[in-house]
């Protein structure tokens, strides 16, 4: 007989609620789960697919080692030796920074990816660490570390309660949010207008997001902080800037108005390719309006300003009064975060704390850029990366000049993957370790609840059991510290987690503003609840959290109606901690303990943004974008989500296809910094004139990988057109949108 079960959908931010359809240990269908908390049934199509990706046969089962130069299939024991026996080796001969670690996007969407990287940093103690933030969201964690002293301190649009919404660079129809996680986003928008709101998108795509606003402002891309600071001047040149309540928790109103001088409608018109008149509408629409948020996501962080262009978007929230107020941009408070502290100074953000050996790129959150990763391999010296960690990461498509880091990884001494598949990155490894399918694992989201529009929490354990020849990913991550660490066979699995928990206690009792502070961490560990380490872990997290029973320290009442795992699982579908509320000044964490409107670097960055308003600027430039059933390049192995409008094809504007000689189904050869592609091309009006767009996550056809359904239709990588030397010098960012580029028609 069918039976049903709940599981959070780990395929994009949206953390959709589903229903799995389970036969035997099959999924057979996966619907939205109605009585979910937070998404009430809805679902996309990469949810819908949730067995098709579950059951794909093309997924590792097994370990695999390189032996004699292939891969070949072993046991988790042998795979694990060759580990111990390689990195600790490595580590002793050459040092701690002989080792990288790369983290892909797929771990911030998973348990263990969430709790292990950490320690797994900790064991190696390497500063080598690479992740996909350089290659995405890094400049807005760059700006509210300075903004606000947290880099996590993200505010979201309050969409379900605002009137006015500006959408920088951001498609929500069809990535369903980034960092602002909203089950059902076009529901939303939908819902914003028909209560009388407005919706505008700036985008130089008319996307199926600017298909539902009032009003689609198309400039030409890369200029998005331009727009943004000529907005902001007009608020501060107009006096309608009224951050109200803000103004006692903020600095730098008076020096950010002198900043921003030059950045005029009329003086930035020319590079947005946007008419003055419009610009200064907007910014009076804008302070106006009742409630506005501002939300600017990918389109405007991987180009060359995006830390600029993050960081303006939230002074345009703080000069409307509108950041941390409702219908506003306020700051999520998920369960598993710390407990909110007395306001005051904090440690702040510092940047640039060391550098990369080969090139100088500054550290930023304890990263080096991702497009820095093949140099540090190539070049010989005193900590060359000799050995690599990949988790859940596949840097060849997603990172600029792939074939060049492909060949990088060739010559590495020794390469760890966590991988389901043998894809472009992972068959370069000496060892693979394969995670289950997602409906043998738990899922919690540390991450994505921490830029969730409503707090809320919800936790599912595996739907199906763990089959007897695999390992969940947590005890494969565990297993993998404790074999970096020269530990392997000499500690379980279990060590790792209560080593955590018992840090974490240890940290928790000795804050004198915690209410354990002085308690036993013995006896507080004694009580924690759950089937495995990583569910003691979630456990304690919950307890500690802001919501949490803090194990009956919090006062009477606290142990039965603060969160605990207990008290999750008794809630399948969730449990709603309520709308975002506001948060200041207590989560700031700046020297001065206020909102520090112009920090050093942003006021030393606005030079050079002032610089492009005399640019001339390229006469055709390209965009990436996104479909709706794929996640970067993670699910184009699923039959159920490739073919229809998920293809990789050029988009061009019909003026500019007629001007180039370009016929629609042809094929062009796009060509820019870091080399040429042929790809098909798509003659549309979708793009704007002077601007082409290639999708992001293709490129499926090097030998050595096992990805039947990607294979047969592979596409081509945009990000080979870029050889690494373009980034936001703040923040470390590959620019991947808004390059110049070339075209030729090919017969």
């Amino acid at each position: 007989m069918p039976r049903t079960a709940p599981r959070i959908c780990p395929l994009c931010e949206a953390t959709c609620g589903l229903t799995l359809t389970i036969e035997g240990t099959t999924v057979t269908g996966a619907r939205g789960d109605r009585d979910d908390v937070f998404s009430r049934g809805f679902v996309c199509p990469k949810g819908a697919a949730f067995g098709a990706l579950d059951g794909d046969p093309d997924r590792l089962r097994t370990p695999l080692v390189r032996r004699d130069g292939h891969l070949r299939e072993a046991t988790w024991e042998e795979a694990y030796e060759a580990i111990a026996a390689a990195v600790p080796a490595l580590v002793r001969e050459h040092g701690a920074q002989s080792v990288g670690v790369v983290l892909g996007n797929p771990n911030v969407h998973t348990m263990a990816g969430a709790l292990y990287p950490p320690l797994l940093l900790g064991a190696l103690g390497t500063r080598n660490l690479f992740t996909a933030s350089t290659l995405d969201q890094m400049p807005k964690h760059v700006s509210s570390g300075l903004l606000f002293g947290d880099p996590f301190a993200i505010p979201v649009p309050d969409l379900d309660r605002t009137d006015f919404l500006l959408l920088i660079g951001a498609n929500p129809v069809e990535s369903n949010g980034s960092l602002c996680t909203a089950p059902d986003f076009p529901g939303r928008l939908k819902a914003l207008r028909a209560r009388g709101g407005t919706l505008v998108v700036v985008d130089p795509r008319r996307t199926r997001t600017a298909r539902l606003a009032d009003r689609h402002l198309a400039p030409r891309p890369g200029t998005d902080a331009l727009l943004l600071a000529a907005l902001a001047h007009t608020l501060l040149e107009e006096k309608p800037a009224a951050p109200g309540a803000l103004a006692e928790h903020t600095e730098g109103l008076g020096e950010l108005a002198d900043a921003l001088a030059s950045f005029t409608p009329e003086a930035v018109a020319p590079a947005c390719d946007l008419p003055a008149e419009e610009i200064r509408a907007l910014a009076r629409e804008l302070a106006a309006s009742p409630t506005a948020a501002v939300y600017g996501r990918i389109g405007s962080c991987t180009v060359e300003y995006g830390t600029l262009a993050s960081w303006l978007v939230d002074v345009l929230n703080i000069l409307t009064g509108n950041l941390d107020r409702p219908g506003g941009a306020l700051f999520p408070l998920p369960a598993t975060g710390p407990r909110p502290r007395p306001a005051g100074p904090g440690r702040g953000f510092a940047l640039s704390r060391w550098h990369s050996r080969v090139s100088g790129h500054p550290e930023v959150k304890s990263e080096l850029p991702t497009a820095a990763l093949a140099e540090e391999i190539e070049t010989p010296g005193e900590g060359r990366v000799r050995a690599l960690i990949a988790i859940a990461a596949n840097p060849v498509l997603s990172a600029p000049d792939g074939r060049r880091l492909d060949a990088a990884l060739a010559g590495l001494d020794f390469m760890v993957s966590v991988d389901p598949y043998l894809n472009e990155t992972s068959r370069h490894a000496h060892v693979v370790l394969p995670p289950p399918p997602p409906s043998q694992s738990a899922h919690h989201d540390f991450a994505f609840n921490g830029f969730a529009i409503r707090n809320q929490v919800r936790y599912t354990r595996p739907a199906v059991p763990l089959e007897a020849d695999r390992l969940d990913e947590c005890e494969i991550l565990a297993r993998l510290v404790l074999a970096v660490s020269g530990m392997h066979g000499s500690a379980e699995p279990s060590a790792v987690d209560e080593t955590a928990i018992r840090a974490a206690l240890a940290k928790e009792t000795a804050d004198r503003h915690s209410p354990l502070h002085g308690a036993d961490p013995d006896r507080l560990a004694g009580q924690l609840t759950g089937e495995n380490g990583p569910e003691r872990r979630l456990d304690l997290m919950l307890r500690l959290g802001p919501y949490g029973d803090l194990f009956g320290a919090a006062g009477p009442g606290a142990a039965q109606d603060g969160l605990s795992l207990e008290r999750l699982l008794a809630h399948p579908h969730g449990i709603d901690l309520g709308p975002l509320r506001p948060r200041l000044p207590g989560l700031l964490r700046t020297r001065s303990g206020r909102i520090e409107l112009l920090p050093d670097p942003i006021a030393a960055e606005l030079p050079r943004l002032r610089g492009a308003l005399a640019e001339r600027p390229a006469a055709l430039v390209l965009v990436g974008r996104r479909h709706l059933r794929s996640n970067n390049s993670w699910l184009h192995n699923v039959p159920a989500l490739v073919g229809g409008s998920n293809r990789c094809t050029l988009q061009v504007h019909p003026h500019d296809a007629g001007r180039l000689g370009l016929a629609d189904g042809g094929l062009a050869r796009v060509t820019a910094d870091g080399g040429s592609l042929d790809v098909p091309v798509e003659v549309t009006d979708a793009v704007r004139t002077g601007v082409v767009s290639l999708p992001h996550g293709w490129g499926h056809d090097r030998g050595g990988t096992r990805l039947t359904v990607a294979g047969a239709a592979p596409g081509v990588n945009v990000n080979q057109l870029l050889d690494g030397s373009r980034l936001d010098p703040l923040s470390g960012t590959a620019v991947l949108n808004g390059f110049p580029v070339t075209l030729t028609p090919l017969p």
